[in-house]
């Protein structure tokens, strides 16, 4: 009897111990796989991040904001919750600070976005953004390629991490020729992210190309990426040579 009684409670006991280790091994393994996110995104528990918000694009009034971008910043702002950091949500034109003391996530074109335009220019100066409304011209060029835009069919987005150095927090670029691109880009990020670490180091800047399918039927759900393009982003557009005076000089 007694041995029976012994061997229940044994049983408990190696029961209980199995749980608990096993509800450690999960704890840890959650918490390894949240530091990795913050590492990654620079999101560290009680720190402060910028959410930069865009004009709307052809919109007129400064402070008017797309729906899709109002819908970006929202996703975005859960993930800074999820690692326990906090948001600031601040206008394009309103930040006057450098890269590197906070994580930053920057939506929206150069057209749209003034600080969009300083990190391109300063860091990514391989791209370039040409948009004529009325001409319905909508153009991203990274290096010597062009991708324009074919409303309905596809959008095109830059998606690009600046790493301001060891230690430093990094910038986030979402640079999309629509709101529905810069939305898609932003849940791609959140989707793709674990790819992205095992291809990319917490400090490393990269800058990826991606293509929005169909956005009229698919809004922006049906994203792919079409290439790497960090190499021609980050390399600094030729400069134009001046063409020579064709005229001959004069004879003495």
């Amino acid at each position: 009897m007694a041995d029976g009684v012994l061997n229940i409670v044994l049983g408990v006991v190696s029961s209980a111990l199995s749980a608990v280790l096993a509800w450690s091994l999960q704890a840890a393994l959650r918490r390894r796989r949240i530091d990795r996110k913050r590492r990654f995104f620079g999101l560290y528990a009680g720190t402060e991040c910028l959410l930069v918000v865009p004009r709307k694009a052809g919109g007129g009034a400064e402070r008017t904001v797309a729906q899709r971008d109002v819908y970006a910043l929202m996703e975005l702002a859960s993930l800074v919750r999820e690692c326990g950091a906090e948001a600031e949500i601040t206008s394009h034109n309103e930040v006057h600070q450098g890269i590197g003391n906070k994580a930053e996530f920057c939506i929206g074109g150069p057209v749209a976005n003034d600080r969009m335009a300083a990190h391109l220019r300063w860091r990514l100066p391989g791209v370039s953004v040409r948009v004529e409304w009325e001409a319905g011209v909508n153009e991203l060029t990274v290096g010597d390629r062009t991708w324009s835009r074919e409303p309905g069919k596809f959008d095109h987005v830059l998606l690009g991490r600046i790493a301001a150095g060891e230690g430093e927090r990094p910038t986030f670029l979402i640079c999309g020729q629509t709101a529905t691109s810069n939305l898609a880009a932003v849940r791609y990020l959140t989707r793709h992210h674990r790819e992205m670490m095992r291809v990319h180091s917490p400090d490393e800047t990269f800058c990826l190309l991606l293509r929005v399918i169909q956005p009229d039927a698919y809004g922006a759900d049906v994203i792919e990426l079409v290439a790497d393009v960090t190499a021609q982003a980050s390399a600094p557009r030729p400069t134009p040579v001046p063409a020579s005076d064709p005229t001959p000089a004069p004879s003495g």
